[in-house]
């Protein structure tokens, strides 16, 4: 409706908005790359007013998080001025903690990664060893940039957990570790602020993060040391209540199955891997198949993304197999029709990359929590990853025949009216 507004909650105070705002830009100034944007793109992108994106950019230019990318000709009067994102002006560490091995990555504000480590890691070994090799992992990378603010440390580890308290439930075949509160842990061990969620959401995260990357609804499998799905619905994540949705693997296909390290019998991930163990690849791609054809007829997704080690070794395998069993269940008159499968490159990498962007999607309005718990995308938001354009909970809308304006309307009072520094992009705002 034109004109429409929709105030943001009640009890979010201005410098919460200014943040809004400013990760608003942020995410704009990442979107265009080293050619840059201008400032009239940027208002006519959020739907802040000039005055209120020339404030914010300056402060950007001072943090050292925007720079001048060169002039661009205007259509009348002077030539504009075109800004870009400084991705080097800070950093976000990724760890990925899986059963038998550990992955870390820095990455820097555009998300590339610029070092990466790899070591053995016993998940059953005491809690003290195996955080002891995360902070090992994080400090050494933190090296790598020694001068430059790291924001934190995103975890992702194999679940199930609490995404939101950042506690660990009894990840299978592990069960030592249910009720560890390893966000807690890894932040005093480290001194920086820790985000922790499943691995397969994590992955799902950079995927739906990624410009490479068609929209919609998909389904992310990663069949590794375990099996496990990250969902994104709706342009969210998709947790549940608990925070604990995706347990894909340990749905039961066999009543009378092999015995799963869940303690049920014939679940995906048993199946699956039972097959990969004696040779046959063709029937562990079938079995994760039919469960992937499971999640098409339920959810209506129009994309499965396949991810993983053991999908990396032998990725046309499983995308033929995954893609036949979604195929005769739509020549039945199921789900399925136009369904696309596809494979995340890089085996398990994506797992760690993806956690990284735990740590910064926040500082780009991309979700709604960072380290420690903070909103990051504004008021009233929670799990979106929509990108810019894509509208904004707690935001205000118009709809008036010239896109849809992101921008917070009490945030551009904020900012026309006051002279007060925003929150800086940082630690202080995650």
């Amino acid at each position: 409706m034109n004109g429409t507004r929709t105030k943001a909650q009640g009890g979010v105070g201005l410098p919460a908005l200014r943040h809004h705002n400013a990760a608003l830009v942020l995410d704009l100034l990442r979107a265009a790359g080293a050619e840059g944007i201008s400032r009239l793109e940027l208002a006519e992108g959020t739907g802040l007013t000039p005055q209120a994106v020339s404030k914010i950019t300056a402060r950007l230019r001072e943090d050292g998080l925007a720079a001048g990318a060169g002039l661009r000709p205007s259509t009348g009067g002077k030539p504009r001025t075109v800004l870009r994102l400084v991705p080097d002006a800070q950093f976000a560490v990724g760890l990925h903690l899986d059963r038998d091995g550990l992955t870390a990555v820095l990455v820097d504000l555009a998300g590339r990664p610029v070092a990466v480590t790899r070591a053995p890691l016993d998940l059953g070994a005491p809690a003290d060893r195996v955080l002891a090799d995360a902070a090992d992992a994080v400090r050494d990378l933190c090296a790598a940039e020694p001068h430059k603010p790291v924001l934190g440390v995103g975890v992702a580890v194999p679940g199930p957990l609490d995404h939101r308290d950042g506690v660990l439930r009894r990840v299978t075949g592990f069960p030592q570790w249910d009720g560890y509160p390893l966000r807690t842990a890894l932040a005093e061990r480290t001194g920086l602020p820790v985000v922790l969620d499943k691995d397969t959401n994590a992955a799902a995260l950079a995927l739906a993060l990624s410009l490479d990357e068609p929209r919609g609804d998909f389904a992310y499998l990663h069949l590794g040391t375990g099996l496990g799905a990250g969902l994104v619905l709706g342009g969210e994540v998709h947790r549940g209540a608990r925070t604990g949705a995706g347990e894909f693997g340990h749905q039961t296909l066999q009543l009378d199955g092999p015995l799963c390290g869940c303690g049920g019998r014939g679940c995906i991930e048993a199946l699956c891997l039972a097959a990969e163990a004696r040779g046959d690849r063709g029937d562990a791609a079938r079995v994760l198949g039919t469960g992937a054809a499971n999640l098409v007829g339920l959810l209506g997704i129009d994309r499965v993304v396949l991810g993983g080690r053991v999908v990396a070794a032998d990725e046309d395998a499983y995308v033929r197999g995954v893609r036949a069993v979604i195929e005769e269940r739509a020549a039945r008159g199921g789900a399925g029709t136009g369904v696309t499968v596809t494979v995340a490159r890089g085996g398990d990498r994506p797992v760690a990359e993806g956690a990284a962007q735990l740590v910064l999607a926040p500082v780009f309005g991309r979700v709604g929590r960072g380290p420690g718990g903070e909103s990051g995308r504004g008021p009233g938001s929670e799990q979106g990853v929509g990108g810019a354009g894509q509208g904004s909970r707690g935001s205000r809308t118009e709809e008036s025949g010239g896109g849809t304006r992101r921008g917070s309307k009490e945030g551009n009072d904020a900012e026309a009216q006051s002279g007060d520094p925003m929150n800086q992009v940082g630690m202080s705002t995650l």
